[in-house]
């Protein structure tokens, strides 16, 4: 028989906060945490808007110098994220060295360090000058092999790199190795870098919100008037494990991951569809085994962008027909945070889930034609948050939805 999955520890690392009291604040107050980045525009930005994401303190004390010249931009923020899961999951040192804990991660890049080492080719033309470190920072599994040293993990270790489903399918397929009975314990989530190397290909795309004026209403999903998306980044950080298992050690349980629905578009690389994104909902609800009129929210993949809010807008309301569920995109508030969105997303349902509220759609003032058929909601809602849908799909059309619910009080 399956086994069932839960979570038993969170983590976050975003520009709403940097631990899981601050984001819940931002969260239910609608509060951004988008700005400006200056140095984007000499660079050859056309926006210079971003998440505003903190540098993580990493000191001698808690890694030594080897071990942090490693790390690259996002495996720092993943290791701030990590900490805090496992800590909320109660496991420590002792417990993850005598014990398998796997490992999966979104991750699909780690610009800086390549084009800092082309950087360096090009001028000294000595590989000495590299350092032995930049290896590490430079793969795009440069997080999961970085946790998995520093943590000491010894299960299943791979990078998942889906584009901005990354994150979202990390969760989905650990959630597959557990309930399966392959892993007992799995850490999990997305990274995203946030340095300004990192992303002027998406601006070249003219894919960015250039609503600089006025940052915290730059981002503004399903909106008739938004202009494009906001970038954005950090990690999150989720312990998935058996029920039994969590139980027998007396760990507290946040959430019950309850289903993993998936699809590929087939069709062009950047444009979304209403098809692939409704097999991924509808796949999510069949193994989860509940029904639409279980599901009390949707957090909404939307990242403030003409066709990709367009086509979730129409596959939303093929699935939900205005029914129960409210809607809305926290990447209103957070930007979009690229391979760990679906990852932080889960946690900011989570957290929705445990403290009775659905979190605003900001900035939604005159839904479009598409979206004004949905249940969103531009304002908190205080209510009960029992089972939640949230989706993430990315470049490549991969599609990725997560079904998580509270267990019974």
């Amino acid at each position: 028989m399956a086994r069932r999955v839960v979570i038993t520890g969170m983590g976050i690392w975003s520009c709403i906060g940097t631990d899981i009291e601050t984001v819940k604040n931002s969260l239910f107050h609608g509060r951004s945490g988008i700005g400006l980045a200056p140095d984007r525009i000499p660079y050859g930005y056309r926006s210079c808007l971003t998440g505003l994401v903190a540098e993580p303190v990493i000191t001698k004390q808690m890694l030594d110098r080897h071990t942090r010249a490693s790390m690259s931009e996002e495996s720092r923020y993943a290791y701030m994220a990590s900490q805090q899961a496992l800590v909320q999951a109660g496991v420590n040192d002792d417990y993850l060295k005598e014990h398998e804990v796997g490992c999966i991660f979104g991750n699909d890049s780690s610009a800086q360090p390549v084009i800092e080492t082309a950087r360096i080719m090009e001028e000294k033309h000595d590989s000495a000058m590299l350092g032995s470190g930049i290896v590490f920072r430079s793969l795009n599994s440069t997080v999961t092999m970085n946790l998995g040293n520093i943590f000491h993990l010894r299960g299943i270790n791979f990078t998942v790199s889906a584009a901005c489903a990354s994150g979202s399918h990390s969760i989905g397929l650990s959630y597959t190795f557990i309930k399966q009975g392959l892993q007992d314990m799995i850490l999990c989530g997305g990274a995203q870098e946030t340095n300004h190397l990192a992303m002027s290909s998406f601006d070249a795309l003219l894919a960015f919100s250039v609503r600089m004026d006025d940052p915290t209403r730059a981002s503004r999903p399903f909106d008739r008037d938004r202009d494009g998306l906001v970038p954005s980044g950090g990690a999150a950080a989720l312990v998935l494990e058996d029920y039994d298992h969590a139980v027998a050690r007396g760990a507290t349980i946040l959430a019950e991951v309850i289903g993993y629905g998936f699809s590929s578009n087939g069709q062009g690389l950047s444009q979304p569809n209403d098809e692939g994104s409704y097999i991924a909902m509808s796949r999510a609800i069949q193994v989860a085994g509940v029904t639409l009129d279980d599901i009390d929210y949707v957090n909404a993949h939307a990242t403030s962008t003409l066709q990709g809010d367009k086509y979730e807008a129409i596959a939303l309301d093929r699935l939900f027909h205005g029914q129960r569920a409210w809607i809305s995109s926290t990447k209103s508030m957070t930007g979009h945070e690229c391979w760990m969105s679906g990852a932080s997303e889960i946690v900011y349902s989570t957290i929705m889930m445990q403290h009775h509220f659905v979190a605003p759609n900001i900035n939604l003032e005159h839904p479009d034609e598409f979206s004004e058929k949905l249940k969103l909601t531009a304002k908190t809602i205080e209510t009960d948050v029992r089972c939640v849908l949230s989706n993430s799909f990315g470049f490549g059309g991969t599609n990725s939805a997560i079904i998580i619910k509270k267990l019974k009080d």
